[in-house]
């Protein structure tokens, strides 16, 4: 017969309560249970542990095996929280992979209420474009990704929002003044400065004004300083641009069918960890359909 938990659990009872029969009501067990338990367990270790039959002393063996059940029982309950910890999502760690714009724009406050409801779990967000957003994904160096992702095998893709491309420049460029009644063939002669989002645009006009850029930027920090530098102008989707840069001017294009798709995409919900999935929870619940105005 092999050493049982239950033995354990048992023996370190009997010993803390000093009585077999406080050992069984605190085990929730009968007296006759517990001794049962006890007998056999002295039984497999082939020598008593305690000095006599009152269970009041220890013999020299059965200290030195209460000490290793102790620590033993100790850590097999710690193991146990934390599974259970981890099941319910209560512990864990989540791995997040987010476009820059949606990390300073829609992130904050669905990470601040996870925070409080879920203190426990870990979260590493990294900003990176689009496709390195795919990329951590499929090479499973994410559990989460924020961005605009097409179609990929393996990936589950929930849409969350769009929001309107538009020309960003400094807000002294003469564009701004007089945008409503210019056109792409007006931007020819401006320094335009490429970004990986500029391929969502197929417009024939544009075309020539993307294939002239001679400065292509994908970090979307980078990108902002060298407009607000007057190197160049830009063309970004709305959410793209924060608020708080009253020196940059967002250009809405007429046509609006032109937006930026941000997704949510994971791999298999089945596989996700609890934690994950209770973050994935939040974002859905975040009612992010609702920027679709902007």
């Amino acid at each position: 017969m092999s050493i049982k938990i239950e033995m354990l659990r048992c023996f370190q009872a009997v010993v803390d309560q000093g009585r077999l029969s406080d050992a069984a009501t605190a085990l929730g067990r009968t007296s006759s249970a517990v001794s049962m338990m006890l007998k056999q367990f002295e039984e497999h270790i082939g020598a008593p542990l305690f000095e006599t039959t009152r269970k009041s002393r220890l013999t020299p063996l059965g200290e030195q095996i209460y000490r290793e059940a102790r620590r033993e029982l100790e850590h097999f309950d710690r193991t146990l929280a934390a599974i259970e910890g981890l099941s319910r999502a209560e512990t864990g760690f989540v791995r997040l992979a987010v476009t820059p714009s949606v990390a300073s724009a829609i992130l904050p406050p669905i990470l601040q209420a996870f925070i409080v409801t879920h203190p426990k779990v870990r979260i590493e967000v990294r900003d990176m474009n689009s496709a390195a957003v795919q990329r951590a994904l499929m090479q499973d160096r994410a559990d989460i990704g924020l961005a605009s992702i097409g179609p990929a095998p393996g990936l589950e893709r929930t849409r969350l929002f769009s929001d309107r491309f538009g020309v960003v420049c400094r807000i002294d460029n003469p564009l701004a003044r007089d945008w409503a009644d210019l056109t792409w063939d007006d931007i020819k002669g401006e320094d335009f400065i490429a970004n990986g989002l500029c391929a969502q645009i197929n417009d024939p006009r544009f075309l020539p004004v993307l294939a002239a850029a001679r400065l292509t930027v994908p970090n979307t920090a980078s990108l902002l300083a060298l407009v607000r530098a007057g190197v160049g102008l830009t063309l970004l989707p709305r959410l793209a641009v924060p608020a708080d840069f009253s020196d940059l001017a967002f250009l809405p294009l007429a046509d609006a069918q032109w937006r930026r798709e941000v997704w949510l995409a994971t791999p298999a919900r089945a596989w996700l960890t609890p934690a994950a999935k209770a973050f994935v929870a939040a974002i859905e619940a975040a009612r992010l359909s609702d920027l679709d105005s902007a």
